[in-house]
C-alpha cells in the first residue's frame, strides 16, 4: 500500500523548503558582505512571495478541498460507510461513501492561515533586513530558521492527524527559541530565549499528555475518527484489531472520564502557545528581549499557529466534547483579555505594551469560542486577520523608532508626526484600530462582530466582561497616540527616523516598505470589512 502525493497540495511548503536550503548554500559559499546579506533577503522573499502566490491560485480554483497523505484504499475502516462526516454546518453530511482519512488537507481553513503566515512573513523579511544590517546576526541562520518557521506556520492549518499536528506545531515553535537568541553578546535575548524554551517545553509536555490519552481512548490519531469515537462510542480497528468493532457494538463502548483530562491538558497546551490566563507570564519578557522581527513573528504568526491547532482539535475532534472545553475556554477568554489589559496600563515601553496588548488580543479572539455558536469559529479568524494586519503594522513602525532610540519607551514617541508625519500617522492608525476607534474601522468590525456570535450564542456575561475590557483598552491605546501628536523639541544632534544608532542610514527602506503594506492591508480592510467574512462561510473545514 502505497500513500499517493499531491504535489500541487504541498507546492508552499516545497517552495519554502528548497528556499531554507537555497540560503543555507548561498550563505555558506559566498563571502560575507553586505551585498550578500542584501541578496539573501531578496531571495527569502522571492520564497515567501512565491508560496504566498501559490497559496492565492490554490483559493482561486474550485472544487474539492486538495488532500493527500491518505489511507491507501485496502486499508480503510469497513466502518467508514456509512458515517457522519463532522463539520461545524448545521446538517452534517451523510453517505455512503467510505471517507479515507488524510493527514494533509487544503481547504478553506488551511488557505485562510496559510495566507495570513504568509503575508505576515513578507512584513518580517523586510523588518529583518533592518535588524541584520549591523552584521550582529548571522543572516544565513536567521532566514533559514524563519523560512522553517513559516513552513511549519503552513502546514499546521492543513494538519489532520495528531502526529502531524503536533509535528508542525513544533516546527512552528523550535526555530524562535534560535531566533530570540541569534544576536551576539546580547544577555537580554539569550534570557528571552531560555524563558520561552522551558514554556514551550512544558507546554508540549503538557499537550503530549493529553493527545496521548486522546489516542490511549479512541484508538486513532485522525481527527475525524477521533470525532466518530467520542461521538457514536465505536473505537477504532487500530484499538483491537477487527474484533473490536463486533464486541463494542454489542456492548457498547463506555467511554471513561480520562477524556475529560485529555481535553483540558489539550486545551492548556494550546494556551500555552498563545499566551492566555493563566500562562501568559513569559509574553512580556519574552517580546521585550527578543529582536522587534520575532516579537512581531510572536504576536502574529505564531499565535495564529496556535489559534489553528486548538480549533482544529476543538472542532473536529472534540466538537462532542464542546460542554466540558466551551466554559473552560469562556472563563480563560475573560481572564485573558482582564489580565492583558491590566498589565498593558501599566508599561512604558513598546514592546511591553504591545506584548501585553497581544495578551488582551488573545482573550478578544478565544471568546467566540466560549460559546457554542455555528458561526464562533468565523468570529473568531476574522478577528485574527483583522488583528494580524494592525499588530504586525504597529511593530515594524516601532522597528524603525528603535533605530534612532535603543530604549524604546513610549515617551520617545513624543511628537512622532512631526519628526516623520508618515511614521507617526502609521502607527496612530495603527493604535486607533487595535482599540477599535475611528478611523481604524477594521479593528471596530472585528469588535463588533466578535460581540455579535458570543450574544447570540448566549454569552451575555462573557460579553459584559469584553465591553468592559474594550473600554480599558482604550486607556493605553489613546495615552500613546496623545503621545505621538504631541509637540516635542527635535534633538540636538539633528537625528530623524531614518537614522539608526549612531547616526548610520541603515535598513529603513524595507522597515518603510513594511509599514506601507501594513497600512495598505489594514486600510483597506477599514473601508470594505465585510471582504474578510466573505472569505470566512460558515463551516469550511472539510474532513480528513
Amino acid at each position: 500500500m502505497i500513500q499517493s502525493i499531491d504535489y500541487y497540495a504541498i507546492a508552499p511548503l516545497l517552495i519554502l523548503a528548497v528556499t531554507a536550503g537555497l540560503v543555507l548554500l548561498l550563505d555558506a559559499f559566498l563571502p560575507h558582505r553586505p551585498y550578500v546579506r542584501r541578496a539573501l533577503g531578496a531571495v527569502t522573499l522571492a520564497g515567501v512571495s512565491g508560496a504566498l502566490a501559490v497559496v492565492v491560485s490554490q483559493a482561486m480554483r474550485t472544487g474539492d478541498a486538495l488532500k493527500t497523505f491518505c489511507v491507501p484504499e485496502g486499508l480503510l475502516d469497513p466502518l467508514d460507510v456509512p458515517r457522519r462526516i463532522p463539520t461545524l454546518s448545521a446538517e452534517p453530511l451523510t453517505g455512503p461513501v467510505a471517507v479515507a482519512p488524510c493527514s494533509f488537507v487544503v481547504d478553506d481553513f488551511t488557505l485562510i492561515f496559510a495566507g495570513l503566515a504568509l503575508a505576515a512573513g513578507i512584513v518580517v523579511v523586510l523588518l529583518s533586513a533592518a535588524e541584520l544590517s549591523s552584521g550582529d546576526i548571522p543572516v544565513g541562520e536567521w532566514y533559514f530558521l524563519l523560512l522553517c518557521m513559516l513552513a511549519g506556520a503552513v502546514a499546521l492549518p492543513a494538519s489532520r492527524d495528531l502526529i502531524m499536528l503536533l509535528v508542525t506545531l513544533e516546527l512552528v515553535s523550535l526555530p524562535v527559541f534560535a531566533l530570540t537568541a541569534l544576536k551576539r553578546y546580547d544577555g537580554r535575548g539569550s534570557e528571552a530565549a531560555v524563558k520561552l524554551f522551558l514554556v514551550s517545553v512544558v507546554s508540549t509536555a503538557v499537550m503530549l499528555f493529553g493527545v496521548s490519552l486522546l489516542y490511549g481512548t479512541t484508538g486513532t490519531v485522525y481527527l475525524d475518527r477521533i470525532a466518530r469515537v467520542l461521538r457514536e462510542g465505536v473505537p477504532s480497528s487500530s484499538a483491537g484489531g477487527g474484533g473490536a468493532y463486533s464486541s463494542s457494538l454489542e456492548i457498547g463502548y463506555d467511554l471513561p472520564a480520562v477524556v475529560t483530562v485529555a481535553v483540558v491538558l489539550v486545551l492548556a497546551g494550546f494556551a500555552f502557545k498563545v499566551a492566555a490566563v493563566p500562562f501568559h507570564a513569559w509574553a512580556g519578557d519574552v517580546y521585550q528581549g527578543a529582536p522587534i522581527p520575532v516579537a512581531a513573528l510572536l504576536s502574529v504568526v505564531s499565535k495564529a499557529a496556535g489559534f489553528a491547532g486548538m480549533i482544529l482539535i476543538l472542532v473536529i475532534a472534540l466538537g462532542s466534547q464542546a460542554a466540558t472545553w466551551a466554559p473552560l475556554i469562556a472563563i480563560i477568554a475573560a481572564l485573558t483579555m482582564t489580565v492583558g489589559n491590566l498589565l498593558a496600563m501599566r508599561q512604558r515601553h513598546a514592546v511591553r505594551l504591545l506584548a501585553w496588548s497581544s495578551v488582551a488580543q488573545s482573550g478578544y479572539i478565544l471568546a467566540p469560542l466560549g460559546v457554542r455558536s455555528e458561526e464562533a469559529m468565523s468570529a473568531s479568524i476574522a478577528y485574527l486577520v483583522f488583528y494580524a494586519a494592525m499588530n504586525i503594522g504597529a511593530f515594524a513602525v516601532v522597528m524603525l523608532v528603535s533605530r534612532r532610540s535603543a530604549r524604546n519607551e513610549l515617551d520617545d514617541y513624543r511628537g512622532l508626526v512631526f519628526q516623520n508625519p508618515v511614521a507617526g500617522l502609521a502607527l496612530a492608525f495603527f493604535l486607533a484600530c487595535l482599540a477599535g476607534l475611528p478611523p481604524g474601522l477594521a479593528g471596530l468590525f472585528a469588535k463588533i462582530v466578535v460581540f455579535r456570535e458570543i450574544v447570540g450564542g448566549g454569552g451575555g456575561w462573557l460579553a459584559a466582561v469584553m465591553a468592559v475590557n474594550t473600554v480599558i483598552g482604550l486607556y493605553y491605546y489613546v495615552t500613546w497616540i496623545v503621545r505621538i501628536f504631541t509637540p516635542a523639541p527635535v534633538p540636538a544632534s539633528g537625528a530623524d527616523m531614518t537614522a539608526g544608532a549612531g547616526g548610520r542610514r541603515t535598513g529603513w527602506v524595507p522597515v518603510s516598505v513594511a509599514i506601507a503594506l501594513a497600512g495598505i492591508i489594514a486600510v483597506a480592510f477599514s473601508i470594505a470589512p465585510q471582504t474578510v467574512l466573505d472569505l470566512l462561510p460558515t463551516a469550511f473545514i472539510a474532513p480528513g
